[in-house]
């Protein structure tokens, strides 16, 4: 079946309160999908986001992004007072993420929420806690001690034994922070609920979510802290090797993205469990799980720590396809996209083959000459993805401008324009009459977003992951345009 897909996180929805939640406007969002015949909404990461604001770089690979919890359900539960949310400043600019903002104000009010919450109130709160035991109660720990380090790194803690996650320090901690596990395992059971529901409305409305799981962890993550047998890591729980990429034409330096490494022949003697348990639980959150830099499991690429770029480092090999193999034995058929973006070797693409799971196709990176693969009469089978672009590259509007002479005329040639501002529609059509089994594209893609509305530039830190919406983006004439395109395409 041929469908279409929108690509916009959680964090870009329309709020009034500085970033999007999982409320009223997400439902009006799936309303939309709905109107404009679209069969997929895609999001980034519903991680906790750390330092850089980035939802690839989370503290835990579990937990739920608590500035995502809806302050008006909270209210309707009669845990808030509408004053004790609205009166607070959200934003210092309507159309971007005020994460500073964010992180001081949204806390504050949770925690208000938290002191009226009488977990007899919720009998499906002991359930949630039963139920993810497993991840839960070291995550609240752990946000507890982070809290009371003035949000410092596990490794930089003055406490060693804390750092070190020793047992009896990790048990005396417990009872002396019973208060404040308890505040985040209820900010825990709110993100749960309420996304819940978002989910189920977007299924009966015949939509499906398309989420996104990083390969790997921060290094400033519970898993680090608590599971350092996971890790490429020495006696003292420090990395011996980061994860990056090494040089090319883009990035002469290469990229130091700085999470550690898994150990991977750990993984293999234990069966890869934490792995599958991962899939797992990523194949209940979402209908269709995208996977982050999927090359990676082949082989990847290792820097030295303490490194201050990418040019020194060797590749390695990884598990290979013998990790999604016993996860489909464990699991079942696996709803997976593979990021297969990146140097592809023989051997990755061996291992791509072996998986099935549909690659990405990504218009923007073809414009070179017929001959390259992006483009979408070189698509040589349905079992893909086309996208105009991913949250890593520019809007169609800012590719444009930053086109070179022979790219641009390339462009307009193939795509039979003669007008350079009629490029962004033409990729969109390109996208969408490919033969890919979904066609996808940004939001700022259908609503003509310049350059400043870009979600990410990869290896920058700031000014990132700020782009937001407005209701009034959402009209019936841009609903209307999609479903035609839908409709042309039998999408």
């Amino acid at each position: 079946m041929r469908k279409s897909c929108i690509l916009m996180h959680i964090s870009s929805l329309p709020s009034e309160y500085g970033i999007g939640k999982m409320g009223r406007h997400a439902f009006e969002f799936v309303d939309f999908l709905k109107s404009a015949g679209v069969k997929c909404w895609q999001i980034l990461p519903l991680s906790p986001t750390s330092y850089g604001d980035s939802p690839y770089q989370s503290f835990s690979v579990n937990a739920g992004n608590p500035y995502f919890i809806d302050f008006e359900v909270l209210e309707g539960d009669g845990l808030l007072e509408h004053h004790e949310y609205s009166s607070y400043k959200w934003e210092s600019e309507a159309d971007k993420v005020d994460y500073s903002v964010i992180y001081e104000n949204c806390f504050a009010v949770l925690r208000t929420a938290y002191s009226r919450f009488k977990p007899s109130r919720f009998p499906e709160y002991k359930e949630f806690c039963e139920n993810n035991k497993s991840w839960l109660d070291e995550y609240a720990l752990f946000r507890a001690l982070k809290d009371i380090n003035g949000g410092k790194a596990w490794y930089e803690w003055e406490d060693k034994e804390l750092s070190l996650h020793k047992t009896a320090a990790v048990n005396a901690a417990k009872k002396k922070l019973k208060n404040e596990i308890g505040f985040h395992k209820f900010a825990q059971f709110e993100f749960s609920r309420q996304w819940k529901e978002l989910k189920k409305y977007a299924n009966d409305n015949d939509i499906e979510i398309i989420g996104d799981i990083p390969i790997y962890c921060a290094l400033d993550s519970v898993e680090a802290w608590a599971q350092p047998k996971l890790f490429w890591f020495d006696k003292e729980h420090k990395p011996v090797c980061v994860a990056g990429c090494p040089p090319d034409d883009f990035s002469p330096t290469g990229q130091l993205w700085g999470n550690p490494l898994y150990n991977w022949s750990y993984h293999k003697r234990t069966g890869y469990k934490w792995w599958i348990n991962r899939i797992r639980t990523a194949a209940e959150l979402y209908d269709i799980v995208r996977i982050d830099h999927f090359r990676g499991f082949e082989s990847y690429y290792t820097i030295p720590y303490g490194s201050e770029d990418a040019t020194v480092g060797e590749w390695k090999k990884g598990p290979n396809y013998e990790l999604f193999r016993l996860a489909e034995e464990q699991l079942g058929k696996l709803n997976i996209i593979a990021e297969d973006l990146g140097f592809l070797t023989d051997e990755v693409h061996e291992m791509l083959r072996k998986c099935g799971y549909p690659g990405m196709k990504v218009l923007q990176f073809g414009f070179s000459d017929g001959k390259n693969e992006y483009l979408p009469h070189n698509f040589t089978t349905t079992n893909c993805f086309a996208y105009t672009g991913t949250h890593d590259n520019e809007t169609l509007n800012g590719w444009v401008g930053s086109l070179d002479k022979k790219s641009l005329k390339f462009a307009m040639k193939y795509l039979n324009v003669k007008r350079k501002k009629d490029i962004p529609d033409a990729v969109i059509r390109a996208a969408w009459g490919s033969i890919a089994e979904v066609a996808a594209a940004q939001i700022q893609d259908f609503l003509g977003s310049g350059a400043g509305g870009r979600m990410n530039t990869p290896s920058t830190l700031g000014n990132n992951w700020q782009f937001r919406t407005q209701c009034s983006d959402f009209t019936p004439e841009l609903a209307k345009k999609i479903r035609k395109l839908n409709k042309l395409y039998n999408r």
